[in-house]
């Protein structure tokens, strides 16, 4: 999770709700063992990093408890902007639903529903 949290370059509220850049260094450890010869960033990466993303904007330890949708449509490669953008949840409570979008450029990259709790 650290290493997520450094590849986030901005965090920014918007109109969609929550925004964030994020930069993988070719040394990102979910790189590792991801297809040696072409590596790409794991999905589990891109939800972790919707967490991350929410745990920053908020200040609160966020953990995911039911991933209700998680589409991967494209590959992120090392040094690839990516945006995610998620929903405001309407107030923080114990358990939040959000949805998520990663996309690169004019690209969508994922799409997510996640069912999150708010230690």
């Amino acid at each position: 999770m650290q290493q997520i949290n450094e590849s986030m370059q901005e965090l920014m509220e918007s109109e969609e709700g929550i925004k964030a850049r994020f930069i993988f260094s070719p040394e990102f450890a979910g790189f590792k063992g991801h297809f040696p010869d072409k590596p790409i960033l794991p999905g589990v990466c891109k939800i972790q990093a919707v967490i991350a993303m929410l745990e920053n904007f908020y200040g609160n330890k966020i953990c995911l408890t039911q991933i209700l949708l998680a589409k991967f449509i494209a590959p992120v490669s090392a040094n690839q902007e990516i945006i995610i953008t998620s929903t405001k949840p309407g107030e923080i409570s114990n358990e939040i639903k959000v949805k998520a979008s990663v996309t690169s450029g004019d690209k969508k990259i994922a799409e997510m529903q996640l069912k999150l709790m708010v230690i």
